[in-house]
């Protein structure tokens, strides 16, 4: 007969743990509440107001004060909101607003505390697959594409043509004088109307695979008038085109693909000689114990298992997920055959790496 020995814990080390997995427990439910205040408006509304009863913001919001009052509450206690227990008043003080509201572009966090819920409403898809194998499809992720629209958007208005493209030697100039671009996995096309935008000699054309997100890209485009951007619903790993554009762009799209393998060929295939490829992607390495550090390494990780790993396995893809890392991302763009100038990173951006690649 086997005697199982008893393990001696460690009751400081428990305890402590215990006490690290409350803090998760009451952090977790404090994002959907940062999540509720950012989709309500009610963040943006606080931010205009000088300290008010629950009942005044709600008026202000157009919002019901029971629901705000036990928001509000949370938020209290998860010190994102100060009280006065005597006036009975909120105000969100100015140096939390700057990361709260809309007003602050790029730098408001709460539209990317927003991909909390949308993908938590897969969670029972994700357990099966745990299981079972296979993974979860995009159309399982309501709300996804307008929580990346809204995230992504203002950090594209804040870097894209000053910062980003210029990290392209003679890019702007180029663009300025006429190229043909190509954007893969575009999403809603902000970033493609952007540049159609400020570069009207050039013409710009997006795929990307969900037809409600080509959909709002059009509609964006025709409503600022530009005639140099177009929009096609397409499987950018399907596609044929041989030496065609001047520059490839893919922002945060390669990892959940697939096959990011053929997608990259295709890249190559489709750039003219001397061609340039401006890809961005979540700022990692491919080792995990690189990644220890990393400020963002919980996000990267699990946002992969719930959403960038599983579509792509989907789709019988290598599910080669958002923490794919330089090193394996170099490894690639060289193997499609690209020559990889530069890895490069934004003030401004600490999530993305951006890869600047030369077709020979």
């Amino acid at each position: 007969m086997t005697v199982k020995q008893e393990t001696k814990l460690d009751q400081a080390k428990k305890d402590a743990f215990a006490g690290k997995m409350l803090g998760v427990l009451n952090d977790g439910f404090l994002a959907l509440m940062v999540s509720v205040g950012h989709r309500t408006g009610l963040f943006d509304t606080m931010a205009t107001l000088p300290p008010a009863t629950s009942d005044a913001i709600a008026s202000e919001a157009g919002l019901q004060e029971r629901y705000v009052r036990e928001c509000l509450g949370a938020l209290v206690v998860g010190k994102v909101v100060d009280y006065d227990p005597k006036a009975k008043t909120y105000v969100l003080p100015a140096e939390h607003a700057a990361s709260l509201t809309r007003a602050s572009g790029k730098d408001n966090l709460a539209s990317f505390i927003r991909f909390l819920p949308v993908v938590a409403r897969v969670e029972d898809q994700v357990v099966e697959c745990f299981r079972n194998g296979g993974g979860v499809p995009y159309s399982e992720y309501t709300g996804f594409s307008e929580a990346m629209h809204e995230a992504s958007g203002p950090m594209f208005d804040g870097l894209l043509i000053d910062v980003v493209l210029p990290m392209v030697p003679g890019l702007k100039d180029a663009l300025n004088r006429g190229i043909d671009v190509l954007e893969v996995g575009c999403g809603s096309g902000h970033s493609l109307n952007l540049m159609a935008k400020h570069f009207s000699e050039s013409r710009f054309v997006g795929y990307d695979l969900l037809e409600e997100s080509v959909a709002r890209g059009r509609t964006s485009a025709r409503e600022s008038g530009l005639t140099n951007a177009s929009f096609e619903t397409k499987d950018v790993a399907a596609m044929s085109h041989t030496r065609q554009f001047d520059l490839v762009t893919a922002f945060d799209t390669v990892h959940d693909q697939a096959k990011p393998d053929v997608l990259l060929s295709g890249i190559a295939r489709a750039l003219k000689p001397g061609g340039r490829f401006l890809m961005s992607d979540v700022r990692a390495s491919t080792h995990l114990e690189n990644n220890l550090d990393h400020p963002l390494g919980i996000f990267g990780y699990s946002a992969s298992c719930m959403h960038c790993m599983t579509v792509s396995l989907a789709y019988d893809g290598m599910g080669l997920g958002a923490m794919w890392g330089e090193e394996k991302a170099k490894e690639m763009i060289a193997a499609a055959g690209l020559e990889v100038l530069d890895v490069k990173q934004a003030e401004g951006d600490p999530l993305n790496n951006f890869y600047i690649a030369r077709k020979p």
